[in-house]
């Protein structure tokens, strides 16, 4: 070779390696996908001011919900109307709506169906990346995800995607909410003749006359047969679990009301019906009249090679009655989807959880990939932390996960600490109170997401932390920037531990708790809280007991359920609370007028901590006549309004005892010391 084309050949070569890192398109925060949790996500960054990039591979953001359901029927309820004008209050009944400070970002504007038409959440997700003006990259499909190690990086390595384009991007933080879209698909002999949800016609006029065998029990099963019930010969579904209603499980992701109309036709004898059984066990035999047969797969594995399709065993040639006998003209798979793990590269070490979560990535409380540090997942992918126990799954759940997630970014790479509020001690019980009946986060991840109440100056007063992962409780002083050296409250929402299930009656007699002294054993969802003189370390949270969201604590109380999850009842849930907050803290939480804190004063030692903070302080209550008239009338203060204290001379000890009916202790000890005063 020539001497100069030596030298060209190491200047390309050369060249080639320098390209790509000039390419490189550097943003602080990276964000794999532009559906609700990608935009909920690009929310938080941009009312942040961080730099960030949104990735979406299609030309609109939400595109799964251009066309899932299929049926185009969302199971999320629009409650548009609760009686109350509390807009954290109404986050609770409105699962689509996504956090935003512009109250024209309110689902219910977009539809005002209870069960609204997929088409209306794609226009609202449309108009929420408009309106915000929201970075997200359109028609970029990331098609490769990989770690460039560097000491000098936020996390000790960069990440590194590439799209389909070969356009490569690098990232501090990678955020990924592509959600779960791969359909699940079950291989057995002659799976090639099933039709997927993803693609079966919905048209119900296709399906007359038919017999139809559904594989799957989940809502996208019951939502196909639901569609063509009416118009079949009869449907079948198999799946491998019993099926699940949402009524007793109190999981949203179980089979929800508006989709089960082939439980009736089941139960009333309408030829439909239900089976259980392991998919991989079975097989497909098509004939020459283009039926299905089910048969099972060892019936194929024993058969002659050589012999034909009209050869093959089947189940009911050695048992009459087989249930699945008659031959069907379609299969359909309704199965669910999963994570796509293709794009991720193995230094990643981006794995499927185990066992019914290997549809999901293994990740930590903290919502972090369990194999690489600042690779976040949110929105669906994330629901292996709550998988069949709350709502993390769903638009209604996720919303406040992100936020946790960004808050502990924000302490982690910003210096930013958890949002608090300092406040006397005297307010804990209102603040409680306050919370249980409003958030809206604690009450959709209950038992997953919980108010932490960090206590002060010798419990005189306290920090509250609002929606903080459970998970990680261990962890708190590091993930939030806080301190917690003298103990805490924390609160959650719960259900009772032996009311819910697959298999349970949630609707027998006596299924409810009316009275404070049983609120321990309260069914339905309701405040429960934990109070711990120190933070519970990481060893106590992994041997804490089976389906315990937290370790054992010193103490622990229930607030009775209620009936309207209305927690302000004075004696049935605002008094229990008090007085369990009284015993932790071994102090009075009562709040009294001027006039006790003045006699308290004058004769005890120690004031109680509402008349130290503010009737000693010059910040009593604030009264008005009308309040000071209910307290006369209800006997709690002395009617002192006929007395004339206006003029120069304190009023004769005579007077005071003709006025208010006898001798008080208190007074005559003023009175004897009026000339020190």
């Amino acid at each position: 070779m020539a001497p100069g084309a030596l030298l060209r050949l190491v200047l390309a070569a050369g060249a080639l390696c320098a390209a790509p890192a000039a390419a490189f398109i550097y943003h602080d925060y990276c964000v794999l996908g532009a559906g609700p949790s990608g935009l909920q996500a690009a929310y938080f960054l941009q009312r942040a001011g961080r730099d960030y990039l949104v990735f979406e591979r299609s030309h609109a953001p939400g595109s799964f919900f251009a066309i899932y359901p299929r049926h185009r029927k969302l199971i999320s309820i629009n409650k548009r109307y609760t009686g109350k004008a509390n807009g954290e209050f109404n986050l609770r009944h409105d699962w689509n709506s996504l956090l935003s400070h512009d109250p024209r970002l309110l689902f219910r504007r977009y539809s005002r169906q209870f069960f609204p038409h997929a088409d209306a959440m794609v226009r609202y997700l449309e108009d929420f990346a408009a309106l915000l003006e929201l970075r997200v990259q359109y028609d970029t499909a990331v098609v490769h995800v990989t770690l460039d190690k560097d000491p000098q990086a936020w996390n000790g390595h960069y990440f590194v995607l590439t799209d389909q384009n070969r356009q490569h991007y690098k990232c501090s933080v990678l955020l990924v909410a592509t959600g779960t879209w791969v359909p699940n698909v079950v291989n057995f002999p002659g799976s090639e003749y099933v039709e997927g949800y993803e693609t079966v016609s919905i048209n119900p006029e296709d399906f007359a006359g038919q017999t139809v065998l559904i594989l799957g029990r989940g809502n996208s099963a019951f939502e196909t047969a639901e569609n063509i019930l009416g118009v079949t010969n009869f449907i079948h579904m198999v799946s491998r679990s019993r099926v699940r209603l949402s009524w007793a499980t109190h999981y949203v992701g179980d089979l929800r009301a508006i989709n089960n109309g082939l439980l009736d036709t089941y139960q009333l004898k309408s030829l439909d019906g239900l089976l259980e059984g392991d998919l991989e066990d079975l097989a497909i035999v098509k004939d020459k009249k283009g039926k299905l047969h089910i048969t099972l797969r060892f019936y194929l594995e024993n058969r002659n090679a050589s012999a034909g399709v009209d050869s093959v065993t089947l189940p009911q040639d050695e048992l009459d009655n087989f249930a699945t006998r008659a031959p069907y003209d379609r299969v359909i798979r309704c199965l669910g989807w999963k994570f796509d793990f293709s794009i991720y590269n193995r230094s990643l070490r981006m794995m499927p959880g185990r066992g019914n979560k290997n549809k999901y990535p293994q990740i930590k409380p903290s919502y972090e990939s369990r194999g690489t540090r600042g690779l976040f997942v949110l929105g669906t992918a994330s629901h292996s932390i709550d998988f069949r126990k709350s709502a993390g799954g769903f638009i209604h759940g996720f919303r406040y996960t992100t936020r946790a997630v960004h808050r502990l970014l924000e302490n982690r790479h910003h210096g930013v600490p958890w949002p608090s509020a300092l406040r006397p001690v005297t307010q804990l019980t209102a603040a409680i109170i306050k919370r249980v009946n409003e958030a809206s986060g604690l009450y959709q991840m209950f038992g997953v997401l919980a108010d932490v109440v960090l206590l002060r100056e010798n419990a005189t007063a306290f920090e509250y932390l609002e929606e903080y992962p459970v998970g990680i409780l261990a962890e708190l002083e590091t993930q939030t920037g806080r301190s917690a050296p003298e103990g805490l409250f924390v609160v959650l929402m719960e259900y009772g531990r032996n009311f819910s299930g697959a298999d349970k009656d949630v609707f027998y007699y006596n299924r409810a708790v009316g009275e404070a002294q049983h609120a321990w054993q309260s069914n339905f969802l309701h405040p429960v809280i934990y109070y711990y003189r120190r933070l519970p370390t990481e060893r106590e949270m992994k041997l804490r007991p089976p389906d315990w969201p937290l370790p054992r604590p010193a103490a622990v109380h229930h607030i009775v359920e209620d009936f309207l999850t209305d927690w302000t009842a004075p004696n049935a849930h605002i008094l229990p609370l008090r007085r369990f907050l009284e015993n932790c803290l071994g102090t009075d939480l009562r709040s009294f007028f001027a006039e006790s804190c003045f006699l308290f004063a004058l004769t005890r030692q120690k004031l109680p901590p509402f008349c130290q903070q503010g009737y000693a302080r010059t910040q009593g209550l604030a009264g008005s006549e009308r309040l000071r008239r209910h307290a006369v009338t209800a006997g709690l203060l002395e009617d002192f309004s006929a007395v004339d204290f206006s003029g120069d001379e304190f009023p004769s000890r005579d007077q005071l005892l003709k006025d208010h009916g006898g001798p008080v202790r208190p007074l005559q000890h003023l009175l004897n010391a009026k000339d020190e005063l």
